[in-house]
Formats: structure tokens, sequence, C-alpha cells
């Protein structure tokens, strides 16, 4: 069933998960300008959610912090669920027993959307080529709208969007499950790769596969999909598409979007049609090039004109705190990805380079080896700063693997001491491998404090 704007006038209405993220403020928000009494109830405290809470002062809503009361989900005329929520949770159970409706923010949004929607999935990259399609949407002028997983909620912009607008979605396997139910898929629906991940919620890797699938079960003939012919779970798709298949991919047999002598390019019927030139990319790494390939994709599936495709790739400088390039001084490229909170990202961000990488490496010890992101960086870097309690681990690792380093007592010395050992054609990177509670509030605050002192150096160096 679906419910219109004025069902909710009066009714009791419970947002269970507030959070910080910005779907569940988005909801509350929504749903008491509807008119609806809302009760949002979240398992942190007041003091953990004041940002949160901050946003939602001037609004008549009733908050239930630092636990969560049966009453609020049985005697409510719905539930508005934070899809990180397992349907297994006994106030979930408890709800759907008393008959008590159950939505989550982006369900609320897509049955309202009145523009086609992009939803693009994978278990790595979603939030980076989500990004990508942005800076080419906007390139092209057209009107849109970006959301999703990727952070903050479009509801309060839904009287704003027209069946003009493309709005792209990145929509994780949280979020697919419960849109399932509702019956829904986008017009474009993108699973970019599925590899291991979340098997604590969905048990098993094949049933992690099927809930980014069901992405595409409610798809009509019209719709396209777009899928990685490179990976094998992606490919495999194809048997539950039913409409037109746009596929991508480093290696290629077919028609669809490629890379090829430096180039992304589209293949139709044996013909090649240049469309980037990869060395324009800001962005590092081949990981970012498949990136790059499949907003293309979508792009090509959303009308965008190749013109307007090229223009937003060249322009796009990264997602904050993911590879993102903060800026260029004498020479020296210096990079953020204060995201990087485990070694295998660390390893991913040093090794996207071709230059020589200078890192900025430690953080928060979460109780992890070192040893492998060690031996993988070896060739790449010849000394690396190390800062945070997991510095003395890292540093007896890297030196295992013949690598120099050195401990700073703060984040400061050891940025001074990365810029004053650079050269020209070298990368200033920070990419801890950690997570930042020992220093910082968290990887954002962190990676805010870098471009800091990188604008600061460019600021002395005009």
């Amino acid at each position: 069933m679906k419910y219109t704007d004025a069902w909710f006038r009066g009714r009791r209405v419970t947002v269970m998960g507030l959070g910080s993220f910005g779907g569940g403020i988005g909801a509350a928000a929504f749903l008491h300008d509807l008119g609806a009494r809302v009760t949002v109830t979240d398992m942190k405290t007041e003091l953990d959610l004041t940002r949160s809470l901050d946003s939602l002062r001037n609004r008549d809503i009733r908050f239930v912090l630092g636990r969560h009361d049966r009453e609020d989900f049985t005697h409510t005329d719905m539930v508005v669920v934070s899809p990180a929520v397992p349907r297994t949770s006994s106030y979930i159970r408890a709800a759907s027993e008393a008959g008590v409706p159950l939505r989550t923010e982006i369900g609320l949004f897509v049955e309202r959307c009145p523009a086609p929607v992009c939803g693009v999935t994978g278990s790595n990259g979603k939030t980076t080529t989500v990004s990508m399609l942005g800076a080419i949407l906007a390139a092209s002028g057209l009107p849109h709208r970006i959301g999703g997983n990727i952070g903050g909620s479009l509801l309060a912009e839904l009287t704003a969007i027209s069946p003009e607008d493309r709005v792209v979605l990145e929509l994780s396997s949280f979020q697919i499950e419960w849109l399932d139910e509702l019956g829904w898929s986008p017009r474009v629906a993108a699973v970019l790769n599925v590899m291991p991940n979340h098997l604590d919620r969905h048990g098993t890797f094949e049933a992690y596969a099927d809930a980014k699938g069901r992405l595409l079960d409610h798809q009509g003939p019209e719709d396209i999909t777009v899928l990685n012919a490179g990976n094998p779970a992606s490919r495999a798709m194809q048997s539950r598409t039913r409409g037109e298949i746009q596929w991508f991919g480093n290696i290629l047999d077919g028609d669809g979007f490629t890379y090829a002598d430096g180039w992304i390019v589209r293949r139709v019927n044996g013909a090649v049609e240049r469309i980037f030139d990869t060395a324009r990319l800001l962005v590092p790494g081949g990981h970012n090039i498949e990136n790059a390939l499949a907003a293309v994709a979508c792009a090509h599936a959303l009308g965008v004109p190749v013109k307007a495709v090229a223009e937003g790739l060249a322009g796009f400088r990264g997602v904050t705190h993911r590879l993102e390039l903060v800026g260029e001084i004498s020479g020296v490229k210096y990079y953020n990805d204060s995201k990087a909170t485990t070694p295998e990202a660390a390893t991913v961000g040093i090794t996207a380079f071709e230059r020589s990488v200078i890192p900025i490496l430690g953080g928060y010890d979460k109780g992890v080896s070192f040893d492998g992101m060690a031996r993988a960086v070896s060739g790449k870097i010849r000394w690396a700063a190390l800062i945070g309690v997991t510095a003395p681990l890292i540093r007896d690792s890297l030196a295992g693997a013949g690598v120099d380093s050195t401990i700073y007592g703060s984040f400061e010395e050891a940025f001074a001491a990365c810029a004053g050992r650079a050269r020209p054609g070298d990368v200033v990177l920070l990419s801890p491998g950690c997570a930042s509670y020992d220093m910082f509030n968290n990887y954002e605050e962190r990676g805010e404090r870098f471009r800091e002192l990188v604008r600061a150096l460019m600021h002395r160096a005009e």
C-alpha cells in the first residue's frame, strides 16, 4: 500500500534510528512537516547525537534516546526504520506482529519521486561512481539530484524535483532489501561488483549477492541494467535482467564501455567511439578507471551527451577523504585518503600511484596486523611518517619489509616531515590504515586537518 502525504496528517510515526548520516534526520523532518506526530528513538544518547538533534530543535518531535520502548513500535501508525536494523530485531518483529506498516527513508522518497532514478549498488566503488556521475550530470547542465547511501536525504527536495530531473541514488544491500518489499526498481540499475561483504547480516555470499540482485527484479522491458562484465557475480545477474543490458569492464568481448589504448571507449557492432582520455583523470588507480567506466555507462543510459561525460570526468577531483587530490606544490601532489581506516584500504591507496609515495600511517589500534600491508607497499614507498598508538607496530612491520620510517608525536609534525622530504614527482599521501580515535573524533576531522595543512603550505608557497 502506498501512503499519501495526506495520510500522515495527525498520525503517529516512529522513526527508528536518528543517526548522524542524514536519513533519519530527513525522515523525521519530512514526516513532521506533513503533520505527523513523530517519535524518534535511538539507542545512542543525546550526547552522541548532538549535531543531529540540533538540526531538529525547531520541530515538535518527541525523542526517546539511549533506549527503545516497545510501545513506540506497537502503538503507532507506522515505523520508519533505518535500513541497517536487521529484520530480526525484536522491535521490528513486534511492530510487524502488531500490524504496523514499516518503511525506510529511501522508501518514502522513491514512492514519491516523479523523476527517473538511476540506482547504483556494489561492494566497492559505488560512492565514487555516484560522485563521478554527479560531476558528469553537472557538466551536462541537466537538472539532477544525488542521494541515497552517499549521505543526506532527498525528501526535503521532493517538491523541487520534476520528471525532467535525473535522480542518482547510491543503494546498499540493506536498502535494496527494503525497496524490494515495495516492488520497486529504478529506471537504470547498476550493479558494479559483488564481493564477500556484510556476511554477518546476510549469512552467505549467495544471500548477499541475491540481495544486490533484487535491485533488478522489478524492472520492465523498457528499463536499463548496467553490469560489470569483469565481475562474475555482476555478470551472472544477466539471467535476472528484464530490460536492456549496458555492459562495462576493463576486458569486454562484445558491445559496451571498456578501456583501450588509454581511452574509455564505447564499442557498438565493431565500431569504436573514443569518449575520454584517462590520462586526464585526476583520481589515481586502475580501480578508478573501472569506476569511471561504470559512471560513463550510467551516464549514457541517462541520455548524457559524450562531450559532457568527458568534461565531467576531467573535472572530477575525487570523493572527500577518498584519494582526494587536495593540491600540488612545486611538483608534489598531496592526496587525502583519510577514509582508509584498514591496512587493506591503505594498501589500495598507496599502490594506486605510479609516482613514489610518502605516506602518513597510523592511528587507533584495532588489533590488526600490518605485515601484509608492509609487504604490499614496500616497492612503492622508501620512507613513511608514523603517528598514533599503532606507530610502533607499523614501524616493526615496515622494517621487516625493508622500509624506513619515523614516529612523530603529532599529526602536524608528521605532515611537515613529509613535505620536507618530498621532491618533484612525489606524492604525499594521508592513508593511515587505522581508525582515528586516538587523535581525532573521526576520519573526517583527520582528513580536514590534512587539507588545512596542505592549503596553508600552498599559501606560503605563493
